[in-house]
């Protein structure tokens, strides 16, 4: 081909490309999120599981054998602290932390065999419930064999030394150097291991922030090209949604929620979080709400310790506003202990009226679409009352042809729900049309009565109490 003819060749591809840099407008609005989160997640509520308290044997057998319980109970997805041998080295306690990993590809011999775990995630798949196994990723344990096969793989301090996360007395652990590429290969195919090996249906990922944004990005592709898989995120940072977590935590929602039942703070402590996810976070993200986890009951005390007479209103604000709910478990039972963290420290299970509450608010979830997660839900609009610094009134709603964040159609849904945070009843009128309309209210004694709200309908609350309304016309 002469030089004439690759030149012209070349002046064609320079404006072929000119031309379609041209056409697509770098303004146009493109949709955030660029995973798809899978569709067992739309209404799911995620059940977290501490294998060691669990059950008086602390197994994954004897946990298998609660799986029809935890089915009727309501919840999905479960997530399993992590259940891979413990390092020995720095243990803290006689058993030592399940986040001090000593092996990424094994089984703690003190919950079962890798056979129990295939057994278990079988047995919940049956149940139509999955599975999402607890992943440590930022540290490992000070005698896992990949101090001594690859020591280039940590991080040194100043002398020169492995040491732990900075700042935390995390003693039991030393920390990975996210700069070696062997290391994100090595994290990355042990990650895979489970998905592909024990059929697991995602991850939590243990304080995923620390971890670097890029390598949880590729790990996300990796997982997907497996299966569609569900990914929770220990952070509250907004750009983990964007290609890699369908779920970051809200933190600071519990903390806000404690300082309103315990400490006199008005419904505006509550604003920081909805705000955020509404105009920080990525529409159609998801945020882990919750009364309760292992950190919160170990180290600052149970549901019951942090919301007081509150706690039941809590626990329906957790479901029925914005965020994917959560239970830890124990809560079913009205676990009140702070669960011993190193040690062998079983739940006492018993009858208690949260198990229905539970129960009823996972119903009420799968059978209202404007309370479905993420790309599926509805906006929680905040809707004026007669006692704004005391009583919290939303309302979550589908019109009529709405669709969802991935251009699908949505049934038309609407759910109303007033919180009195204060210790005195109340009675609140809603001014605001958004609010008003028939509605039964399912949580209430009488959940097939149709009653109207309007502009002069007093709406009665008892102290601490809560409304949850669904719209009929």
């Amino acid at each position: 081909m002469s030089l004439r003819r690759i030149a012209m060749v070349l002046l064609g591809v320079v404006a072929l490309a000119g031309a379609l840099t041209a056409a697509a407008d770098p303004f146009a609005p493109q949709r955030e999120i660029r995973i798809t989160p899978p569709a067992w997640s739309r209404d799911a509520t995620i059940y977290q599981v501490n294998l060691r308290q669990f059950t008086p044997e602390g197994t994954l057998r004897a946990a298998e054998a609660q799986l029809p319980r935890l089915k009727d109970l309501g919840v999905d997805i479960l997530w399993l602290m992590p259940i891979h041998p413990i390092g020995e080295k720095h243990r803290k306690g006689t058993l030592g932390s399940p986040y001090s990993v000593r092996d990424y590809r094994a089984v703690n011999p003190e919950f079962g065999t890798f056979e129990d775990l295939k057994r278990f995630v079988e047995r919940a798949h049956a149940l139509g419930l999955k599975v999402i196994l607890d992943w440590v990723a930022n540290h490992s344990a000070w005698d896992n064999p990949l101090v001594a096969s690859h020591p280039e793989w940590y991080e040194r301090d100043w002398k020169g030394d492995f040491h732990p996360t900075s700042w935390w007395d995390w003693s039991d652990i030393i920390e990975f150097d996210y700069g070696q590429a062997g290391l994100r290969r090595y994290m990355a195919e042990s990650m895979a291991f489970w998905v592909r090996e024990a059929g697991i249906d995602g991850f939590r990922c243990d304080v995923a922030g620390y971890v670097p944004l890029d390598f949880w990005n590729a790990v996300r592709r990796k997982l997907d090209a497996i299966k569609p898989v569900f990914m929770l995120a220990e952070a509250a940072s907004r750009d983990l949604h964007y290609e890699a977590f369908e779920a970051t935590y809200g933190w600071s929602l519990h903390n806000g929620m404690h300082e309103v039942a315990l400490k006199g703070a008005s419904v505006d402590a509550l604003a920081g979080y909805y705000s955020e996810q509404d105009n920080l976070f990525p529409r159609g993200s998801m945020r882990l709400v919750f009364t309760s986890n292992h950190d919160k009951n170990s180290w600052e005390g149970s549901e019951f310790e942090m919301f007081g007479p509150a706690v039941e209103a809590a626990i329906v604000l957790s479901f029925t506003g914005d965020g994917i709910p959560m239970i830890y478990n124990g809560q079913e039972a009205g676990n009140t202990k702070r669960l011993q963290f190193f040690e062998k420290d079983p739940i006492e299970w018993r009858e208690h009226p949260h198990a229905a509450l539970f129960r009823s608010l996972n119903a009420l979830k799968a059978a209202t679409p404007a309370l479905w997660n993420g790309p599926w839900g509805a906006r929680m609009v905040r809707t004026a009352n007669s006692s704004p610094q005391r009583v919290l009134s939303f309302v979550r709603e589908h019109k009529p042809g709405a669709r969802d964040g991935l251009g699908g159609a949505l049934p038309a849904s609407k759910l109303l729900a007033v919180f009195n945070f204060s210790p005195e009843p109340r009675r609140v009128t809603l001014s605001e049309a958004l609010a008003h309309g028939v509605y039964r209210e399912p949580l209430g004694s009488q959940p097939d009565l149709e009653r109207r709200i309007d502009g002069a309908t007093e709406v009665e609350l008892p102290a601490w109490g809560y409304r949850v309304f669904t719209f009929r016309r």
